[in-house]
């Protein structure tokens, strides 16, 4: 009888100079689906942007142990053909690892067609420590989350409006009004109030016309979509052609709304208040730090669950 026994390379064995060789010679031993799990005195944390650089992105990395003795990391090579998700498809999937986006400044609405490694990339971060914080996720206990992934297009269009449409349309007024309001007292004291006032102006007329197109043209054909599918019946061909056409110029049109808010954002030294800000001044950047949180969730929903819902049905419809 034949005794499995777990593929684990003690690296402190090994001369200095041959620890990065014989790990690469065992990886590239397994084959996919396999698993390599390494023994160190210290984080290999360089391995992993070596293997990464050298062998590209056919691995997956998940830490064991981390010391103070031993650190422990077992290296899985991917089956060809899974692609990493991208940070809108893990959100989508599970709403708590958003939350460790948000934490990182890594945008998965707007910019949520990303991979975690793409992301991290760019803005120079430590992908093995965000990796290792989702799949810390995956053991968290949490209330029950809003299953967005699980509803009918039709349910989450009308939920998309009469929770995040009916929250623009009952805060930005105000926002508006106290925007302009603090521009005015304090701006020859703070330079940044002005273009806050006209970024905000810029927010308001974009996302007022924007959900108009929203309500009158995309979400009534996404919920003739559903119809169609669910009842067999004939889909009328639309005036815009497929409905990739309006989900373009929507995707177009929340990624200018997201960089308005993220330079506010900036402007506003992640809402810091002065020292002399009064209550309004208050006001207004919690109100702007509340709906930027809201609008990341409201595209979020759109982007990364509504839109490519809505394309496979048509494509399913239109094969």
């Amino acid at each position: 009888m034949q005794t499995i026994t777990e593929n684990i390379l003690n690296v402190t064995l090994l001369e200095p100079r041959q620890k990065h060789p014989t790990i690469f010679v065992r990886f590239d031993e397994l084959v996919e689906g396999e698993s390599l799990t390494i023994h160190n005195d210290h984080d290999p944390k360089p391995l992993y942007y070596q293997l990464l650089g050298e062998r590209g992105n056919i691995f997956e990395w998940q830490y064991l142990e981390q010391g103070p003795e031993w650190w422990k990391v077992k290296i899985s090579k991917r089956i060809s053909g899974e692609n990493d998700e991208t940070l809108g498809q893990i959100a989508a999937k599970d709403l708590r690892k958003a939350q460790i986006f948000k934490k990182y400044g890594l945008d998965f609405c707007c910019g949520g067609k990303k991979t975690v490694k793409e992301a991290c990339k760019e803005k120079g971060l430590d992908v093995t420590k965000i990796e290792q914080e989702l799949q810390q996720a995956d053991k968290m206990t949490a209330s029950r989350p809003l299953p967005y992934n699980d509803w009918s297009l039709d349910f989450l269009s009308d939920y998309i409006v009469n929770t995040h449409h009916s929250y623009v349309q009952k805060n930005l007024p105000d926002i508006r009004a106290y925007a302009e309001k603090v521009m005015k007292v304090h701006g020859n004291r703070h330079s940044e109030l002005l273009p806050i006032y006209q970024l905000v102006e810029e927010v308001n007329a974009e996302l007022t016309a924007h959900m108009v197109k929203e309500e009158k043209v995309l979400f009534p054909y996404i919920k003739e979509l559903v119809a169609s599918s669910k009842n067999a019946q004939p889909l009328h061909a639309a005036h815009f052609g497929s409905v990739q056409n309006p989900i373009n110029m929507m995707e177009m049109e929340h990624e200018m709304v997201g960089k308005n808010l993220a330079q506010i954002r900036e402007l506003t030294n992640n809402y810091s208040l002065p020292e002399d800000a009064c209550a309004s001044y208050s006001l207004l950047y919690r109100m702007l730090d509340e709906f930027e949180e809201d609008l990341h969730l409201h595209v979020h929903l759109e982007n990364n669950i509504l839109f490519p819902k809505a394309l496979e049905i048509e494509n399913r419809l239109n094969p």
